[in-house]
């Protein structure tokens, strides 16, 4: 690639020992980023193709409640070729499956293989839940989550079939904890966490690895909420850093990576151990009476699989039972 790249991409290698880990490149490697006409999108495939990837961007090009369309996605593609790279664009809407389908159509005619998507289309509808039309709910909910899912599933037995696929979900803080004004958007951001960790279950033996970026960036989403010096700082770029991790040869699964502001960090959902009440004690009163034990993090642990907290119950209940399990 051209040097025009050192512009547009951070050097996400200057702070580390190059004689420990090798440069993470992309050659041969076939991108579909959806929402990437402009905002973190964009950064992020431009991030990728400075690395060798070539490109399908993906835009509908409209306006951030999602209404409208453009050629923002030709624009970034045309940027990319006439920096010496490869990209080609497609204007499908992320929740139609016949649209979603026609753009790995084309990437597959023109080079063969998908090996790396990048969910990151999304709209804002933002108002307080008792303001919000269901419909609202519903659009923001269809774009983010529903949209990752059509997008995942066209490519998903291609990435099978050539045994190897990255994955990235974008989810967000406000799914994880909440925000004011955003139920739909939490909603269907957290959503994103619960597919990562089945779609990481079902393609392990596939050396499919899904991970989830939650970002925090200036962009067209955070421009009117933040004072200029912060926004100043919260540069895309920071955030696409993360996220070329996350789609890289070693990259892990099932994390949920944080990023913003140069600040990089993982979520975790973890479970207490808990108490077991024997039948005669199953109460309410008795659940009031325990919960601080029930909330004691000694003990805690991140769960690989939802069956483990039915396992860990009934290991409890059979132990006080006297009963063999299995």
């Amino acid at each position: 690639m051209s040097a025009e790249w050192s512009s547009a991409t951070p050097d996400t290698t200057q702070s580390r020992n190059d004689d420990d880990m090798s440069d993470i490149r992309f050659d041969g490697r076939v991108a579909i980023v959806t929402g990437s006409g402009q905002g973190l999108g964009r950064t992020h495939a431009l991030a990728l193709a400075s690395r060798g990837a070539k490109l399908v961007i993906n835009d509908l090009g409209g306006s951030l409640d999602g209404t409208g369309t453009g050629s923002a996605a030709e624009d970034v593609a045309a940027e990319i070729r006439d920096a010496g790279g490869e990209a080609i664009s497609h204007r499908a809407n992320v929740t139609k499956a016949d649209e979603v389908a026609d753009m790995v159509a084309q990437a597959m005619d023109k080079w063969g293989r998908v090996d790396i998507l990048v969910n990151n289309a999304g709209i804002l509808r933002d108002k307080s839940f008792a303001k919000m039309e269901l419909d609202d709910f519903r659009a923001v909910v269809d774009v983010h989550l529903n949209g990752s899912a059509v997008c995942t599933k066209a490519v998903w037995d291609i990435m099978r079939e050539q045994e190897y696929g990255r994955i990235a979900m974008t989810t967000s803080s406000s799914g994880m904890y909440g925000n004011f004004g955003q139920s739909n958007y939490g909603a269907a951001k957290f959503g994103l966490v619960g597919l990562m960790n089945t779609l990481h279950l079902e393609g392990a033996k596939y050396n499919i690895r899904v991970n989830a970026l939650s970002p925090t960036a200036a962009t067209r989403m955070t421009e009117n909420l933040l004072p200029p010096a912060a926004l100043e700082l919260m540069t895309p770029e920071s955030v696409s850093t993360g996220l070329v991790f996350l789609v890289s040869d070693e990259c892990p699964s099932r994390t949920i990576l944080c990023a913003g502001a140069g600040g990089y960090a993982v979520t975790k959902i973890h479970e207490t151990d808990g108490i077991f009440l024997p039948p005669e004690q199953q109460t309410p009163e008795n659940v009031a009476a325990r919960f601080a034990d029930i909330c004691d993090e000694a003990g805690q642990k991140e769960l690989g699989a939802g069956g483990e907290q039915t396992i860990k119950f009934l290991t409890k209940a059979a132990a006080s039972a006297g009963v063999k399990l299995g």
